[in-house]
């Protein structure tokens, strides 16, 4: 019975949502999406 509640434990906190991205996260997705916009123009 302590082995089936583990794994419940486990399934249940696996499908958390992952933390929102960082400012530094977006900052770098904003460069590469205008950096790709310049190479595309070329």
């Amino acid at each position: 019975i302590k082995l089936i509640n583990r794994l419940n434990r486990k399934k249940a906190e696996e499908p958390a949502a992952p933390p929102a991205p960082s400012k530094e996260e977006v900052l770098l997705g904003e460069i590469r999406d205008l950096l790709k916009e310049q190479n595309n123009r070329s």
